[in-house]
């Protein structure tokens, strides 16, 4: 019998964690705040620290997370267009869509951050999968 347990942790937790996709342990950036140093919030670990699994696969792999992070946007504000109408409706008669629209502005703005360290995290788990067999089978590295 095993020393320890190893079941697979969750996908949506590990991704909203920003952990490695081979064995959703590992951290992917080295300050763990995306708030705490604003000058490098995106600096990725070269390697994962629990299975070596290469941050980044190839050069320019990244490019296509400005996809990811513009479905996150429209997301985020389509939740809040909900949010705003709910709670406070809108109405041609005076400007609460335009209050609607810059506070939208100034929320993406702010989470912008979170939202760019998240679409990397969704981009690297599309093209890397959790392996079980991580620790048994770790990775070379070049």
């Amino acid at each position: 019998m095993c020393a320890y347990h190893d079941s697979k942790p969750n996908l949506i937790v590990s991704v909203l964690q920003n952990k490695c996709p081979r064995c959703r342990k590992g951290k992917l950036y080295e300050h763990a705040n995306a708030y705490a140093h604003l000058k490098d919030f995106m600096k990725m670990k070269e390697y994962c620290e629990v299975c070596g699994q290469v941050t980044e696969p190839e050069t320019g792999f990244y490019f296509g997370t400005g996809y990811v992070s513009y479905a996150l946007s429209i997301a985020v504000s389509v939740a809040t267009f909900i949010a705003w109408w709910v709670l406070i409706g809108f109405s041609l008669d005076d400007n609460r869509l335009f209050w609607w629209i810059g506070i939208n502005a100034a929320l993406l703005i702010t989470i912008q951050p979170l939202l760019m360290r998240l679409s990397r995290t969704i981009w690297l788990s599309f093209f890397i999968y959790y392996d079980r067999n991580w620790r048994k089978e770790p990775l070379p590295r070049p």
